[in-house]
């Protein structure tokens, strides 16, 4: 069992490889792989996309529209994704704006893609489809914040003088993955958090909190001292710029109990 694991997982790297490729060969051109959602809500939103001139959605926010609108993305991970990448095959050899996943103010921007008929295979839109599903998680392990568990963290905490920062919040919560895409991915958020906290993120669903500590709603942000005392409890999903007071303020509340 262990071996045909670790041969899927090997298989799943393969094709995902192979997809990047077809993707820079097919896509690229018109779709940019990675903006921050902060940026492009700034350039769609505010700037009309006269801001970052942008040809076509980029990867991320399709990877993560797609895996939010077609099918169910609290089902089976497998079916899933064959919904998604069924989706996606379809509409590159029939485009249709009417039919697109992305929002109205960023579809507008854009021109009709061109039909890639004849110009793709279909295994070839499978490969692309799993690296299509794939990147949204590859870009938040790559960028966004680092968690460790509380018993770490608190060692942590004590050794470099930091704050914990708990994010309590479940699997199937919206804006607990909201903010993951937008707000703690962003680089002056991370950097942020690495300069002066240590945040763990429990799934209150399927684990208790520590210090008997309890959340109602998710995401609640819980703010720790090295000593274990609780600075504040704060329930709610942030934007980048309310987050980042909130950072302060658990600075500042630290300062207070020292």
């Amino acid at each position: 069992m262990k071996t045909l694991m670790i041969i899927g997982i090997m298989l799943s790297s393969l094709m995902a490889n192979e997809g990047k490729v077809l993707f820079d060969k097919h896509c690229a051109s018109c779709h940019t792989p990675f903006i921050p959602m902060e940026k492009l809500k700034e350039n769609f939103l505010d700037h009309n996309n006269t801001l970052l001139h942008l040809k076509a959605p980029t990867l991320n926010q399709l990877s993560y529209r797609l895996k939010q609108r077609i099918g169910d993305p609290k089902g089976d991970e497998d079916i899933h994704r064959m919904e998604v990448t069924a989706f996606m095959s379809d509409y590159v050899l029939h485009p249709d704006k009417q039919k697109s996943v992305c929002l109205e103010e960023v579809v507008r921007n854009f021109d009709t893609m061109p039909s890639l008929q004849g110009k793709v295979t279909q295994e070839e839109l499978d490969k692309i489809g799993e690296y299509l599903y794939d990147f949204d998680k590859k870009v938040i392990k790559e960028k966004g914040v680092t968690y460790e568990g509380f018993d770490e963290a608190l060692k942590r905490a004590k050794k470099e003088h930091k704050i914990i920062m708990i994010e309590a919040m479940s699997e199937d919560c919206h804006f607990c993955r909201k903010m993951e895409h937008e707000v703690l991915i962003d680089d002056e958020v991370v950097k942020a958090l690495k300069k002066d906290f240590v945040p763990v993120r429990i799934d209150i669903k399927k684990h208790q909190l520590p210090l008997g500590l309890k959340a109602e709603l998710t995401p609640t942000f819980i703010f720790v001292d090295e000593k274990a005392n609780i600075l504040s409890n704060v329930p709610g999903a942030w934007n980048k710029t309310d987050f980042m007071q909130l950072l302060r303020e658990a600075k500042t509340q630290r300062k207070e109990k020292e």
